[in-house]
């Protein structure tokens, strides 16, 4: 064989090998890669664009160092948890029937904390980070996001990412929260004032992704993205 079939055989072999360990980054493209951290969770992904985001919302109990991440199960827990400025997590309504289809809701203590809140090898994406998948998808980034159910309406979703957002709802720093119907919001890993934290929206009667910020002892979903 002469060195330009041996160089040629050699490159269909690396190719062959990486599909099948699912590295491949096609935009767009809808994995479904099934990722397990040891002694952690498993969770599947997506490529979109550069981009390699979790298909799920985050829903450790955990910092990554092992340490237990507080629970809130009513209004006053999660209030004295911001007021004090320490981490908590919380249900949906503070009902554990909501941790398959929406995961966990978590403040900005946690988001932010030195023990590190995403799997090895993942992060909290940066707000710079969110514009990029907006830019990506374009106009229509909202219901190219949104699952095709669980939504108030179900006419323009098409997840056609296969990011699968849900309208896991918003925990607000007096432990109380507004409804599920339609809405969802995402932690940011990026500051804007002090206090004061970037966040994305979705909305059931919006095609788009809004951004604004949330207070650091309001509770949101957080989505990961791949380092």
């Amino acid at each position: 064989m002469n060195n330009t079939k041996t160089i040629l055989v050699v490159i269909l072999v690396a190719s062959l090998i990486m599909t099948s360990c699912g590295q491949t980054t096609k935009s767009g493209s809808n994995s479904g890669q099934i990722i397990t951290i040891q002694n952690g969770p498993s969770f599947k992904t997506v490529n979109i664009g550069k981009q390699i985001w979790m298909t799920e919302n985050l829903n450790v109990d955990k910092f990554r160092n092992g340490d237990p991440i507080p629970e809130a199960q009513t209004v006053k827990e999660w209030e004295k948890a911001g007021k004090e400025g320490k981490p908590v997590w919380c249900y949906f309504m503070y009902d554990p029937a909501n941790m398959e289809k929406y995961g966990k809701l978590y403040n900005w203590y946690a988001v932010n904390d030195t023990r590190v809140l995403a799997p090895l090898g993942w992060h909290v994406p940066t707000d710079a980070e969110w514009s990029t998948l907006e830019f990506f998808l374009g106009d229509d980034a909202g219901n190219k996001l949104k699952s095709t159910k669980d939504w108030v309406s179900f006419d323009n979703q098409t997840n056609q990412t296969g990011f699968s957002a849900v309208p896991g709802g918003l925990c607000f720093g007096t432990g109380l929260f507004i409804p599920e119907e339609g809405r969802g919001y995402w932690w940011s890993s990026t500051e804007d004032s002090p206090g004061y934290i970037w966040v994305r929206g979705l909305s059931s009667n919006d095609n788009k992704v809004s951004k604004g910020k949330m207070g650091m002892e309001d509770g949101c979903s957080v989505r990961c993205i791949k380092d």
